[in-house]
């Protein structure tokens, strides 16, 4: 195929948001872009689980708040995350998109030359990948949700201060209700690139998905390149760092006591001495988890606040 009918390839996009009438919205203005073909609409997360790993489309318009699964669970729970570009009525999610290579971020009511720009900016990356004419100049990264090249992550750094400054408003500039200009609150975004604590974790088996509410866990062991969620007696295998879970999980309830452990302390029932500088956890349900002499004193603290 030639590097001309490579270009002129229809770029096949599945759209995904929970309101019929933002489905309707962006449906209407991609009219006006003939290179784009929609292969599907999906109105919650499952479903777009579902449709985007059966038709791998080459781009997903994707909401963020939605019930059941919010978009950043979805893109977990995509063996392939296609090129992703969020639309959504909330810009403080702006700098965590990026975190995940999102290609754009856009804000409802779509603009339709934000949309024109970032249309622009995915076949660029299309082309780069496929070394066809509109390759990505320097600083810009393959195409894709998933790259964490250097490059891309220079190139989506740049677009996330686009999307969450400039890129905000119409025409590229951050407006208000009055079509005024509007300052862009960046304590609140740095704020929203911390991260904030769980309330669920997903987990994936085959075509099953799990979802486990924080509130349910027993405690998290560290197995190889996975960790093992325990949940109400039942275990979930996880690839994951356990790192992830110190830094997530709600501090005040959650606590490392051991290399391979995180405990949640609403489920310790005693500590009883194992040897001389280690000790054991019992819990509520008879379980036993190992405790360092590092995570006594951590777990220590904790109990005595």
């Amino acid at each position: 195929m030639s590097s001309k009918n490579q270009e002129k390839k229809a770029l096949r996009v599945v759209i995904v948001d929970d309101e019929k009438l933002a489905r309707q919205a962006l449906l209407a203005e991609l009219e006006d872009h003939p290179q784009v073909e929609v292969a599907a609409c999906c109105a919650n997360g499952f479903e777009a689980v579902k449709v985007i790993g059966e038709t791998a489309p080459d781009l997903v318009f994707l909401d963020i708040q939605m019930p059941k699964l919010d978009g950043f669970e979805v893109l977990e729970l995509l063996d392939d995350p296609p090129p992703v570009i969020f639309v959504t009525a909330y810009d403080e999610y702006a700098l965590k998109a990026f975190e995940v290579h999102a290609v754009d971020y856009l804000l409802k009511p779509i603009d339709p030359d934000r949309l024109s720009q970032a249309l622009k900016r995915v076949m660029e990356r299309r082309a780069a990948s496929q070394g066809g004419p509109g390759a990505a100049q320097e600083g810009q990264g393959a195409p894709g949700a998933a790259d964490k090249s250097d490059a891309g992550a220079a190139g989506d750094s740049a677009a996330a201060g686009s999307a969450a400054g400039g890129g905000l408003g119409k025409g590229g500039s951050g407006q208000d209700s009055a079509g005024g200009g509007q300052a862009v609150d960046l304590e609140a975004l740095a704020a929203a690139a911390r991260p904030q604590p769980l309330e669920r974790i997903l987990v994936k088996d085959g075509g099953d998905i799990s979802v486990i509410a924080v509130d349910s866990i027993d405690y998290i062991e560290a197995q190889d390149d996975y960790v093992n969620i325990v949940a109400e007696g039942r275990g979930h295998l996880k690839q994951q760092r356990m790192a992830h879970y110190e830094e997530t999980l709600p501090s005040e309830r959650f606590v490392r006591v051991h290399r391979s452990y995180i405990l949640n302390l609403d489920r310790l029932s005693k500590l009883e001495l194992y040897a001389k500088d280690s000790r054991i956890a019992i819990l509520s349900d008879g379980s036993k988890v190992p405790v360092s002499r590092s995570g006594y004193s951590r777990l220590k603290e904790y109990l005595e606040r």
